[in-house]
């Protein structure tokens, strides 16, 4: 059985989360590929801004930073340009990571910087009131769209390879094995590296959409029934793909990473600048 408490602040247990909320889930799928890497305590940082998901780096025992919200990309950025030998993670939630962060997400992606940032995307913004965020599904009912969201949702994945990004991926909370997989393959890519995880707040998202989502415990098993791997989704129609969440690494490549570019031009100035 796999020893959790090795990576917990346990002083800081019971948790925040809400019954039937995924951010536990992720969080024990983050320590596992955590695990798995190897990696010294004190050679990961893990970064977060404001929100439910953000609640993490209290509870893991890593170095840690809780910072402003939507702002913990800069702050990582800031911590992998001062110590660009740490693993430097971000967790963040989808309005925290696309609407009031969503300008610093495309830089980061735009750079190539060696982060690994892990969105945990409920469609929602939970901790602060129930708000539509950027990725709520078209229709939803919400606190700020009582009669149904009409604004079109961003694509987490496309937004990251659009924007240079080196390792995408898409989980949910409930397929793990695959999520922890997902997960492990971002944290140990030289680059930036977004895995998108799909999950459910059921206290502010789901009691509005009860028709549509159901009990908690069927928005995970919603998870189930419309996870569809990219290669399948491949060979599907516009249609066929309504509602449907397509899980899977979308994105892998090799390109220069953002701090061994800076250091060289640091290097070049070691003999004096000419």
């Amino acid at each position: 059985m796999f020893d959790y408490s090795k990576y917990l602040r346990n002083e800081k247990l019971p948790h925040i989360w809400c019954p039937g909320c995924g951010h536990g889930i992720v969080m024990k799928s983050l320590l596992r590929a955590i695990d798995k890497t190897g990696w010294d305590k004190d050679e990961i940082v893990i970064v977060s801004g404001i929100g439910c998901a953000s609640r993490l780096p209290g509870y893991v025992d890593f170095n840690t930073l809780h910072t402003a919200h939507g702002r913990a990309l800069s702050f990582a950025t800031g911590i992998k340009l001062a110590k660009p030998k740490m693993h430097v993670i971000v967790v963040s939630g989808d309005g925290d990571a696309l609407a009031i962060g969503g300008n610093h997400f495309i830089h980061a992606c735009r750079r190539n910087i060696d982060i690994t940032l892990v969105v945990f995307n409920n469609g929602i913004y939970g901790m602060t009131g129930g708000q539509y965020s950027p990725t709520t599904a078209d229709g939803d009912k919400t606190a700020t769209s009582p009669f149904g969201n009409v604004e079109p949702h961003f694509d987490v994945v496309n937004i990251a390879t659009g924007a240079g990004a080196t390792f995408v991926a898409r989980g949910t909370s409930y397929h793990v094995p695959q999520l922890d997989n997902y997960i492990y393959k971002g944290l140990m890519h030289k680059g930036f590296s977004v895995i998108d995880v799909a999950e459910a707040c059921y206290t502010t998202h789901g009691r509005k959409n009860k028709k549509k989502y159901g009990s908690n415990l069927d928005m995970l098993k919603y998870q189930k029934d419309n996870a569809v791997p990219v290669e399948k989704a491949s060979a599907m129609s516009e249609a066929e793909l309504e509602g449907k969440i397509i899980t899977g690494v979308f994105l892998e490549k090799e390109k220069a990473e953002f701090t061994d570019k800076y250091q060289k031009i640091i290097d070049s100035f070691k003999g004096g600048a000419k």
